[in-house]
């Protein structure tokens, strides 16, 4: 089905609606790294993501224009030394992920909700 640029029904189909995913890899040589670090987690985990790896960490955004929100408070938050990427992809293409975990092949994780009409 076709809808109509700009369409909020659009938006519900599956590619449209968007997650972050957020990768970092920060040192934790020193003290002062480590509590760097830890705060940089903690602030990933007070903005709603969710940890799927130690340094991996998702987000549900609606749509790619609601994310940069995150992305300026990223931003705003980032640790002085380390590595930080930032990707976005679709609801369809987060469902399809494949989870292996010791040898056995799992289903995801629930994915938190997405949307409440009501």
């Amino acid at each position: 089905m076709k809808y109509k640029k700009g369409d909020i029904r659009e938006y519900f189909n599956g590619r449209k609606l968007m997650w972050m995913m957020v990768m970092f890899d920060l040192p934790t040589d020193t003290r002062a790294q480590r509590k760097s670090s830890s705060k940089f987690r903690k602030f990933l985990l007070d903005e709603g993501f969710s940890m799927v790896q130690f340094s991996v960490y998702v987000q549900f955004t609606g749509t790619l224009e609601s994310s940069q929100k995150y992305v300026k408070a990223i931003k705003d938050n980032i640790p002085q030394y380390g590595d930080i990427n930032i990707l976005f992809f679709t609801d369809k293409q987060f469902s399809s992920i494949i989870h292996i975990e010791n040898l056995v092949e799992k289903d995801m994780e629930e994915a938190p909700p997405q949307l409440e009409l009501f």
